[in-house]
């Protein structure tokens, strides 16, 4: 197979930026499609050779260059990748009556706005809840209400939570956020993001693979000129340097 090729990508700087809801298969230039597939082939056979008693991530690493995180305008976006790459992210959604009796249902964590206001803002007790979770869902009429009930603690931590309505099916947000992925640049040249885990196919790490380095390299002021290197690995194994 030749080299995947990829249009012109909008530079982004500074603006968030959402990706399309689902994209169909990935083109990339840059990177051999036969070399990819071997070195995704070698972390899951890394998985394989040593059983661990919890299911690997599969993540990709990011090293960027001719960026001044000081001076530069630092950019963000997050993507929806085409299958879930977190299947064991904890979420908790905050409810209203329907959703916390949905999440009672299929026996997700949820809190009311009374178990909120149990924590009396202790900045130590919000911090305590944020880290017990990697994500929050929240219905429309406890989203107006978590500033004044939690204070910037979750926005602090990076995890304000993402709205959910009655007409959405619970099962399928949780599914949409155990899939997306958030590039954002910091104090340092260096990032990681989880594209996959050890008990998926091949075929859809590959394909996750695609569409988050595609978007990645569309956020990049200069495109691929800014990529110094992309390496691959499970969360116990040896990188993979693919780019």
């Amino acid at each position: 197979a030749g080299p995947w090729r990829c249009g012109a990508s909008p530079c982004l700087h500074s603006e968030q930026r959402v990706a399309p809801q689902r994209q169909g298969p990935a083109a990339m230039s840059k990177i051999q499609a036969d070399y990819l597939k071997t070195c995704v082939e070698k972390v899951f056979t890394g998985t394989q050779d040593r059983k661990r008693k919890f299911t690997e991530s599969i993540e990709l690493q990011i090293g960027l260059k001719n960026y001044d995180p000081q001076k530069d305008k630092r950019f963000a976006g997050q993507v929806k990748l085409n299958h879930v790459a977190r299947p064991t992210m904890r979420i908790c959604v905050l409810g209203d009556a329907y959703h916390c009796e949905r999440a009672e249902q299929e026996g997700v964590d949820f809190k009311t706005a009374d178990g909120l206001k149990a924590f009396n803002k202790n900045k130590k007790m919000i911090k305590k809840f944020a880290k017990q979770y990697h994500a929050f869902l929240a219905s429309e009429s406890m989203i107006k209400q978590i500033p004044r009930l939690l204070g910037p603690g979750l926005n602090k931590a990076g995890k304000f939570p993402t709205l959910i309505t009655q007409q959405e099916p619970l099962s399928g947000k949780m599914d949409e956020l155990k899939s997306t992925v958030k590039f954002q640049l910091k104090k340092v040249l260096c990032m990681s993001v989880a594209v996959g885990h050890a008990n998926m196919e091949h075929a859809e790490c590959i394909d996750n693979l695609k569409l988050a380095i595609n978007f990645l390299v569309s956020l990049l002021k200069k495109n691929w000129q800014n990529i110094k290197s992309l390496h691959i690995k499970s969360t116990m194994g040896k990188p993979q340097r693919i780019y």
